[in-house]
């Protein structure tokens, strides 16, 4: 509805979200999900999407000017689950790369939208083949290859040339590694934790935020430089979690840096 759209365009501008690229659908409602939590904050999803708005998106209803000002390209799954909004992304993906976009990926596996589970593996390992920086969970690692966090990171980094990636571990932490140097980042302790809704995707966007602080190419970052990375993105997704939401429960800045003071 029109009163919906403004009030998601309203959330968006207020927590600084560029809203240009927004399309309405007339015909199609936008895709719901529904979080069920159990104990420590852990929760399952349900979807609405039969389809949703953002399954239609096509590639000629993008703006391009709006990559063309962007630094990094980021890309998920669910934008790959069905046509046309899996071939805007195999294009504007396309795009990004031959405009020189760092590009990154969190393959974000929702199994209930996809129509099993070799459809969602198949386009997951797409996804690693065509990123630079890949943020992804253990286990989404365990999912596609049976592996632990160390082990899975090394695997993506030389079978499919990304050159940075982050595996999370929930309440355990995060490993981080490119060819040069790897870490393991402990989770912030003694937090209460309410709600993990978002915890994995402000991870992402902190670390990535970070490292283009830095303004390095991913692949020369040293074990101190990936140790800051990690330490900040995990102190957000850690916050995070203390709060309910998804974009409500993003932290302040100065709150992060409180909680990384030695």
């Amino acid at each position: 509805t029109d009163a919906f759209g403004r009030l998601l365009t309203d959330t968006l501008r207020t927590a600084g979200i560029e809203t240009r690229g927004l399309i309405a659908d007339e015909e199609a409602f936008t895709t719901l999900a529904f979080v069920t939590f159990a104990g420590q904050g852990e929760r399952s999803f349900s979807f609405a999407r039969k389809p949703g708005a953002d399954t239609r998106l096509r590639f000629e209803e993008l703006d391009l000017s709006l990559i063309g000002e962007a630094r990094a390209f980021h890309f998920g799954t669910l934008s790959l689950t069905d046509d046309p909004a899996r071939d805007a992304t195999f294009r504007a993906l396309d795009y990004a790369r031959r405009a020189g976009k760092l590009i990154t990926y969190d393959p974000n596996l929702r199994l209930p939208l996809w129509p099993n589970e070799s459809a969602a593996k198949s386009m997951l390992l797409w996804g690693l083949q065509h990123a630079h920086v890949v943020k992804i969970s253990d286990e989404e690692v365990n999912f596609l290859f049976g592996l632990e966090a160390r082990e899975g990171a090394e695997h993506i980094l030389n079978a499919f040339g990304v050159k940075l990636v982050f595996v999370t571990c929930g309440a355990n932490g995060c490993y981080a590694a490119n060819r040069q140097a790897s870490c393991f980042t402990p989770a912030l302790q003694g937090l209460k934790v309410l709600d993990t809704t978002g915890a994995g995707d402000i991870f992402g966007g902190s670390a990535l935020w970070k490292l283009l602080q830095l303004n390095k190419a991913p692949e020369v970052l040293d074990a101190q430089e990936l140790r800051d990375i990690s330490a900040f993105a995990t102190a957000c997704a850690g916050l995070s979690v203390t709060k309910p939401g998804g974009i409500s429960s993003v932290p302040a800045y100065e709150e992060v840096l409180r909680v990384l003071q030695p």
